[in-house]
C-alpha cells in the first residue's frame, strides 16, 4: 500500500475542503480497500456542501458516493476481490436484515452510503464492505473506449434512473418524459430509449437538449419557452403524431428543483407514473388528489440495489447508453474549484475527480 494516501475533508458547509493524509489500515473481515480511480461530483454532494443538507454521520467527513477503482487489500472472506476493478454502490445495504432478504435493500436501516454514513470517494482510497461491489470487465471496458474513472458515475447517475425505469416498468411503446436533462436526466433519457420507449426531454439548457437529440430523445422541449399547460399540449400533440396513448405516461423528475417538480406533477394523466429521481430541499405545493382522480402513482428511489448494477453497466459496455459525451475528468486536487463551478452551473459535463 502507498504511504501517500490522502482524502479531502469536509468540515463545515461552505468552508474549503482540506486535503489531509489518510492512514491505510488492513481491512476487517468482509471488507476491502479500494484504490480510487475516479469519483463523480453529484448534486447531492453540493447539497451537503452549500445548502445545509445534513449528513447522517457528523462532520468532518469525506464526501463523494460515485466511485470506481481497484481493490488492493481484502479482509477475510473477501479475498476474491483482490486486484479486481470495481464500482462501489452509492448505497451499500447490509445484506443480512429482513428488508434486504425481501429485496428492499434501498431502505435497509443498516445501509452505508459513502459520503454520508461513512467517508466517501473524494480521496485516494476507501474501505467498504465487499458484498455490494460490482465487478468491471476491463476487456469490455477497453472495447467500449472507456476508462475505469469514467465508470464512477455508474454508481448513482446511471443506476439511480435505471432503478426508476425498472420500478416504472418502462417498456417498448411507452411515452417517457424526462424533466431535467443534466447529470441524471441524460442517462434517464438514454435508458428509457434503450428499453424501447419514445422519450421527451425537457430542460432549460438548449446545449443539453441538442446533445440528447442524438442520444435517445425523440422530442426535446425548452422549458423556458414552453411551460405550464402548454407543455402538456405539446407532448400530447407529439403522442398523437407517434400514435402513442394519451394515458399512462411515465414521467421522470430528474432536475432536482422545485420548478421541475411542479412541471412533472402537472403532466400526470390517467394511469401515469411519476418517478421522483432528483433531490431538492425546495418545497412544492401539489394537489395530491390528482393522483387519486387519475388513478396515478408517484414513486421514489433511494439509489439502486447492488444486484441491478451489472445490468446497468451492461447498457454502457454494450454501447446502448453513452458516457463519453456527458462526462469530463478533472484532477481531484481541483475539488474546491470544481465544486464552485458545478454550483454556479459553469460545467457542461458531469465532473469526475481523479486522484
Amino acid at each position: 500500500m502507498t504511504t501517500a494516501a490522502y482524502r479531502w475533508v469536509f468540515s463545515a458547509p461552505g468552508e474549503p475542503l482540506q486535503r489531509v493524509p489518510l492512514t491505510l489500515s488492513p481491512p476487517p473481515p468482509g471488507q476491502v480497500t479500494v484504490e480510487i480511480a475516479g469519483c463523480g461530483v453529484c448534486h447531492t454532494d453540493l447539497g451537503y456542501y452549500y445548502d445545509g443538507v445534513k449528513t447522517n454521520r457528523a462532520l468532518p467527513l469525506v464526501l463523494g458516493h460515485e466511485i470506481s477503482g481497484r481493490v488492493i487489500a481484502a479482509g477475510d472472506g473477501a479475498t476474491y476481490w483482490l486486484e479486481r476493478a470495481v464500482i462501489v454502490p452509492a448505497v451499500i445495504p447490509c445484506g443480512q436484515c429482513d428488508l434486504c432478504h425481501r429485496g428492499k435493500e434501498t431502505i435497509c436501516r443498516s445501509q452505508q452510503m459513502p459520503g454520508n454514513d461513512i467517508d466517501g470517494g473524494f480521496a485516494s482510497h476507501i474501505q467498504v464492505p465487499a458484498h455490494g461491489l460490482c465487478e468491471v470487465d476491463l476487456n469490455r471496458l477497453k472495447q467500449a473506449g472507456l476508462t475505469l474513472p469514467d465508470l464512477a458515475v455508474v454508481a448513482d447517475a446511471v443506476t439511480t434512473p435505471y432503478l426508476a425505469a425498472m420500478q416504472a416498468q418502462v417498456q417498448s411503446g411507452d411515452l417517457v418524459i424526462v424533466i431535467g436533462a443534466g447529470g441524471i436526466g441524460s442517462y434517464a433519457v438514454q435508458i428509457a430509449n434503450a428499453l424501447g420507449a419514445h422519450v421527451v426531454a425537457v430542460d432549460i439548457d438548449t446545449a443539453k437538449l441538442d446533445l440528447l437529440e442524438s442520444h435517445g430523445a425523440a422530442l426535446t422541449v425548452d422549458a423556458r419557452k414552453v411551460e405550464g399547460r402548454e407543455l402538456k399540449k405539446v407532448i400530447r400533440a407529439f403522442a398523437r403524431e407517434q400514435h402513442l396513448a394519451d394515458t399512462e405516461w411515465k414521467i421522470f423528475e430528474c432536475s432536482g428543483t422545485g420548478a421541475g417538480q411542479q412541471s412533472a406533477f402537472s403532466l400526470v394523466n390517467h394511469g401515469a407514473t411519476l418517478a421522483v429521481v432528483g433531490f431538492t430541499m425546495e418545497k412544492s405545493a401539489f394537489r395530491l388528489s390528482n393522483l387519486m382522480a387519475f388513478h396515478a402513482k408517484a414513486l421514489g428511489n433511494w439509489g439502486c440495489p447492488p444486484s441491478l448494477y451489472p445490468a446497468a453497466l451492461d447498457l454502457i459496455l454494450s454501447g446502448k447508453v453513452a458516457l463519453g459525451p456527458f462526462i469530463e475528468q478533472h484532477p481531484l486536487d481541483k475539488i474546491n474549484e470544481i465544486f464552485a463551478a458545478a454550483h454556479d452551473h459553469r460545467l457542461n459535463h458531469r465532473a469526475i475527480l481523479v486522484p
